[in-house]
C-alpha cells in the first residue's frame, strides 16, 4: 500500500516535458500553418512583392481588419458563445457614424462616441437575450444580424434615397479621427494604423486570459458554465461582457473603414462574420468553447491576410480563395479537436 501511495505521488509530481506543453498551445497548428502558408505564396508569388515591406503591409491590412474582431471572437467562442452579428455590426457601425456626420452635422468625434455607445447596446442585448432566454447564442446573434441588415438598408435608403453614405469628410474633426484610426505609418511602404490596433487589442485580451480573474472565468464558463457557477463564477456578466466587447470591435472596424474610404455601402460587412469565426478556429479555438487563446486568433487573421493577398500575387483566379478558406478551416478542426483532447486528457 505505501508503495502505490508513493507511486502515485510520483505520477503527481511528475514534470510535463516542455514538447507536451508545446502541444498543448491552442495557437501551435495556427503557428506551423502560418509558417506553411507563407512559405508556399511566397514561392507561387510572381510578382516578388509578397515578402517586401510592400507586400507585408499589403496583407496585414487585410489580417488587421479580421483580426480586430477575431480576437474578441475568439474570446467569446472561449467562453462558450457564437455572435454572427459581428459582420453586418460593421456595416451598421459605419453607417450610424457617417449618417450622424453626413446628415447631421456631428462632429466626427462625438458621431464615433455615440457609434461606439450603440455599439455596446447591441452586444449587450445579445448576451441579455442569449442568458434570459436561455436559447443558442447562435440563434439569438443570427435574428440579430437579419435585423440590423434590414435596418442598414431601409434606415439608409429613407434617409439617403440611396444605399450609401458619403460625404463624411465634410463634417468637422473628421481630419483629426482619420488621423487616429485611418492614418498609415512607415513611409513608403503605408502599413495602416489599424495594424497597430489589432496588435494592441491581442496584447489586451492575451494578458486578460493569462494574467487576470475574467480570464480564467472566461474559460471557466466555457468548459462549463453550471460547474462555474457553482464555485461563484458570474457567468451571466461574464458572457455578457463578452458579447459588448466583440460588438465594440465590430464598431472600431466599421468607423476605420468608414474614416479610410469616407464612405460605407449599406451592405458591407455581411458575411465577415465568418471570416471572424474562421480566423478564430484557425487559431485554436474549440467550437465547444473553454479552449483557445487571443494570439491563436491573430495568427489565424494572419493566415486569411494572407491567403487573400497572396493568392492575388500568384496570379490565381481569386474564386478560389474561399475554396482555400474552407479547406483550412476542415484542417483546422480537426488539429485543434486532437490538440484540445490531449490538453483535456492531461488535464484529468
Amino acid at each position: 500500500m505505501a508503495d502505490t501511495a508513493a507511486t502515485q505521488a510520483d505520477e503527481r509530481l511528475a514534470k510535463t516535458s516542455k514538447l507536451t506543453l508545446l502541444m498543448r498551445r491552442p495557437e501551435l497548428g495556427a503557428l506551423l500553418g502560418a509558417v506553411v502558408i507563407y512559405v508556399m505564396f511566397a514561392s507561387f508569388d510572381t510578382t516578388g512583392v509578397f515578402t517586401t515591406l510592400a507586400g507585408t503591409a499589403r496583407w496585414t491590412d487585410v489580417a488587421a481588419g479580421v483580426g480586430i474582431v477575431a480576437v474578441p471572437v475568439a474570446l467569446l467562442m472561449i467562453a462558450g458563445e457564437f455572435d454572427l452579428s459581428s459582420g453586418v455590426m460593421v456595416g451598421t457601425s459605419g453607417l450610424l457614424a457617417g449618417l450622424l456626420m453626413s446628415e447631421y452635422g456631428l462632429n466626427a468625434w462625438v458621431a464615433i462616441v455615440i457609434t461606439m455607445a450603440f455599439a455596446a447596446c447591441i452586444g449587450l442585448i445579445n448576451g441579455w437575450l442569449v442568458m434570459l432566454t436561455g436559447l443558442p447564442s447562435f440563434i439569438v446573434t443570427l435574428a440579430m444580424f437579419f435585423s440590423l441588415r434590414g435596418i442598414n438598408l431601409g434606415v439608409t435608403k429613407a434617409i439617403t434615397d440611396t444605399v450609401r453614405v458619403a460625404g463624411v469628410d465634410k463634417a468637422a474633426g473628421y481630419d483629426s479621427a482619420a488621423a487616429f484610426f485611418a492614418s498609415t505609418f512607415w513611409s513608403p511602404y503605408d502599413f495602416q494604423l489599424k495594424v497597430l490596433w489589432w496588435l494592441a487589442i491581442t496584447v489586451a485580451a492575451t494578458f486578460v486570459l493569462t494574467r487576470t480573474k475574467f480570464g480564467n472565468w472566461i474559460y471557466a464558463v466555457g468548459g462549463d458554465a453550471n460547474a462555474a457557477r457553482n464555485t461563484g463564477v458570474p457567468v451571466r456578466r461574464t458572457k455578457i461582457t463578452m458579447f459588448v466587447c466583440t460588438s465594440t470591435a465590430s464598431a472600431l472596424v466599421g468607423i476605420i473603414a468608414l474614416l479610410r474610404l469616407r464612405s460605407m455601402q449599406a451592405g458591407q460587412g455581411i458575411g465577415e462574420e465568418f471570416t471572424f469565426i474562421i480566423a478564430a478556429v484557425v487559431g485554436g479555438c474549440l467550437l465547444t468553447g473553454g479552449f483557445g487563446s487571443a494570439i491563436g486568433a491573430a495568427i489565424g487573421a494572419s493566415i486569411i491576410g494572407m491567403a487573400f493577398i497572396g493568392i492575388a500575387y500568384a496570379q490565381w483566379n481569386t474564386d478560389w480563395t474561399w475554396l482555400f478558406l474552407g479547406v483550412i478551416l476542415f484542417i483546422a478542426v480537426l488539429v485543434n479537436t486532437y490538440i484540445g483532447r490531449r490538453a483535456q486528457g492531461a488535464r484529468k
